[in-house]
């Protein structure tokens, strides 16, 4: 099956917006901008135990989002994972057609650009390349990029730092909301959590004010730890309005995720976001997803609910939740 992809598209120099890159008039950007002035929290992973779980905790209860700076990933691997992922982007378009993936097949890993339509018809301005990065078992290194050749090694030193960093992330997430510290790992799979890279590609748009790179969703993960480029785009709702997540340098921009939400039954909240593009530049980001195994059954945990605080979510395999998200059914 033939694709347009988004970066070839925009490499043709247009200079307006194909109809169906047109989003609706209430979500098209100009009709629906950001507060000013009002900034995400950013949080030190190195401050003092008590102040960090505080933080960690209004921060998923009040915006299901956060900036986590001092998390101890070396600047310079975050750069070297980058410019791996802007190197596979330049290549020849027939190269990285040799990894097409197919969704319609079910093969969602490799290079592809989402042609899922929404209701309206209306198609995301972005490019990408997914894989996985954990458990071992699931990962399948012959779908990864052979270009640039550092892509490998960069990508499974990346993975061991994440690999930390959610397991932080976690701890703190279930001190926050007054558990043992291994609790959210432990329903989630233990090591057998898997972690799924995603590098997001927005080219160049004719008309941003019009377009979006990724429509309003929430992530259906447990959480999405995530690195952009220097070109801001990523905006969070909270209250009724929009919220610019402005790039920080060295800053991992941390999503809570639909699984969270579901396990702390509803005391945090997994956040709605949107990608907006850029008319002059490239926009490029590089999400890693923690999610469950398949298997997994995913509902609040007990000690969370009670008479008062009854269950207000349903207990299911994590591969059922994820057919019902992917597939816009009732949860």
């Amino acid at each position: 099956m033939e694709v347009e992809r988004i970066q070839a598209l925009a490499a043709v120099g247009l200079d307006t917006l194909p109809a169906q890159f047109v989003r609706p008039s209430h979500e098209q950007p100009e009709n629906s901008p950001a507060v000013e002035g009002v900034f995400v929290p950013v949080i030190s992973l190195s401050q003092p135990h008590h102040a960090l779980i505080r933080e960690i905790h209004e921060a998923c209860r009040d915006w299901g989002f956060f900036l986590a700076t001092d998390h101890g990933i070396p600047l310079e691997l975050t750069g070297q994972l980058q410019e791996a992922g802007r190197e596979f982007f330049r290549l020849p378009q027939e190269e990285k057609e040799k990894y097409a993936n197919d969704p319609s097949r079910k093969n969602f890993e490799g290079y592809g650009t989402k042609m899922t339509k929404n209701p309206d018809e209306k198609v995301e301005w972005v490019d990408y390349f997914f894989h996985f990065m954990h458990p071992s078992g699931k990962v399948r290194h012959e779908i990864w990029p052979r270009h640039p050749p550092s892509y490998r090694e960069v990508t499974e030193e990346y993975n061991k730092e994440i690999l930390k960093v959610t397991e932080v992330l976690l701890e703190l997430i279930s001190d926050g909301l007054g558990l043992e510290k291994n609790v959210l790992k432990a329903s989630l799979g233990g090591d057998q959590m898997e972690l799924e890279m995603k590098i997001n590609l927005y080219p160049p748009c004719p008309q941003p004010q019009l377009a979006l790179g990724v429509e309003p969703h929430t992530d259906m993960s447990v959480v999405t730890i995530l690195v952009p480029n220097d070109v801001p785009g990523l905006q969070v709702w909270k209250d009724g309005n929009w919220f610019a997540a402005d790039y920080l340098p060295n800053a991992l921009f941390c999503h809570i995720g639909d699984q969270i939400e579901v396990l702390s039954n509803g005391k945090y909240k997994s956040v709605l976001h949107r990608s907006l593009v850029n008319k002059e530049k490239t926009r490029m980001s590089w999400a890693v997803f923690c999610a469950p195994p398949q298997e997994a059954l995913i509902g609040p945990l007990p000690e969370l609910i009670n008479d008062q605080n009854p269950a207000k979510y349903s207990t299911k395999m994590y591969a059922e939740f994820r057919h019902r998200k992917l597939n816009k059914l009732p949860q």
